[in-house]
């Protein structure tokens, strides 16, 4: 597969995952690519692998403050990148029932919705004023119904989805394009806790692959692998009679245990 020629590209939890898959396969191509996640070593491991293409800036994605400092020095090192890729995000089981989980919907809505925003604020202006530029969100099939122990990850990627599709529509005209792009399961670390079948499962590697194309193709809404995007449209459309006891019997991501 061919990659276009550009500049500079942003991805946000590079440090492993499909974060870190995308990197090097960006990097491998010879773009330059700045990594950011809060685990500096690990980022600073992945940099040395590409000596002069990447660099690496430790930041949380729920830190505004955090996310402009590291695009200033992103800019100052690569210039305003035409790529930026919002892929940090969390995922773990919650129950509303539990008072102990309540800090963990914060944090996975402070990472999945907030995340996306504070790592596109600091480019958006400068991006217009150059006249292009590419925005993409890497949101999740979850996001299409609610999932019965999820509530927390399923209700973030659909705020996620949404929000991306205003943003969409904001910046039309502008020269820049918002690209959501929704996986089904990616083996991950994130993915290795759940105790249940995870249908049409694809390597970080494979879906850094079919995410680069997308991006490639600027298509502006993509599910992958094409049998979960099948699953997403039906699972879109089935209504609430059918789809609430098939997701009762569903299997359940394990709650977080602190």
């Amino acid at each position: 597969m061919s990659v276009r020629p550009h500049g500079a590209i942003v991805i946000t939890g590079a440090s492993d995952g499909l974060g870190a898959a995308l990197a090097r396969h960006y990097a491998s191509h010879g773009i330059p690519v700045a990594l950011i996640a809060r685990r500096a070593a690990a980022l600073e491991k992945l940099a040395l692998d590409y000596p002069g293409l990447c660099s690496a800036h430790a930041a949380d994605v729920r830190d505004a403050a955090a996310m402009r400092d590291a695009a200033a020095a992103i800019t100052a090192r690569h210039g305003l990148p035409d790529i930026v890729i919002a892929n940090a995000g969390i995922s773990v089981g919650t129950l509303t029932e539990e008072t102990g989980d309540e800090q963990a919907f914060r944090d996975v809505f402070d990472t999945n919705v907030l995340g996306l925003v504070h790592t596109f604020q600091p480019h958006v202006a400068a991006m217009r004023e150059r006249g292009h530029g590419v925005l993409v969100g890497i949101a999740s099939v979850a996001g299409y119904r609610g999932i019965p122990g999820a509530g927390a990850y399923s209700s973030s990627k659909a705020a996620a989805i949404n929000y991306l599709e205003s943003l969409r529509v904001e910046l039309r005209g502008s020269g820049i394009t918002v690209i959501t792009i929704c996986p089904g399961y990616i083996a991950t670390a994130m993915t290795a806790v759940n105790p249940y079948r995870m249908p049409f499962m694809m390597t970080a590697e494979t879906a850094a692959k079919k995410t680069a194309g997308i991006i490639d193709a600027r298509k502006t809404h993509a599910v992958l692998p094409w049998q979960m995007a099948v699953i997403a449209r039906l699972m879109h459309v089935l209504p609430r009679w059918a789809y609430d006891p098939l997701a009762t019997r569903a299997g359940r991501k394990p709650r977080r245990s602190s």
